[in-house]
């Protein structure tokens, strides 16, 4: 793969809200998994850990969770993002979003969907996760195979957010 076709990627990524019911196929899920075992993070302490979740009823439950998520309780597949917050204190936010983003980008290269779950009850998908008081769900991350590719989204022009300093 070249640059433009990494660029190619990262410009038709999109979030995706609605899913067939098709399971995915769990080479694939690894293959999600595995590029966000590769995720760069602070000092290289990945303070990150994955909980996959094929459980009809548990999905349900984190749909509870997602404040504006309803949709969640369709995707065949939930990964939750878990972060340790005492491993990397300062920066688990940081590469635990990094982590998720890297996922993202991965699954729509095997098109295969998701979308960022960013307004959530954090305390209730933790209670319903069983999380240590020392991790935070950065976010859960429903996949699903998509009907059919959205369209590409207007973007700021690149000369209007860009400023050199020579």
């Amino acid at each position: 793969m070249n640059s433009k076709e990494v660029l190619q990627l990262m410009k038709d990524r999109r979030s995706i809200r609605k899913f067939k019911p098709d399971p995915i196929e769990d080479e694939k899920i690894e293959q999600i998994l595995e590029a966000a075992r590769w995720c760069q993070s602070a000092s290289n302490r990945q303070p990150w850990r994955f909980i996959v979740i094929k459980n009809k009823d548990t999905i349900s439950r984190l749909k509870s969770a997602a404040k504006f998520g309803g949709f969640v309780a369709d995707a065949p597949v939930v990964i939750a993002i878990i972060a340790d917050k005492k491993q990397s204190p300062n920066w688990y936010l940081h590469d635990t979003s990094m982590v998720a983003h890297q996922m993202c980008l991965m699954a729509w290269a095997m098109e295969i969907g998701t979308c960022w779950i960013g307004s959530m009850d954090r305390a209730k998908a933790a209670a319903i996760l069983e999380l240590k008081e020392t991790e935070h769900v950065t976010t859960i991350l429903p996949f699903g195979y998509f009907y059919s590719k959205p369209s590409s989204t207007l973007r700021n022009e690149l000369k209007t957010m860009v400023t050199t300093i020579e």
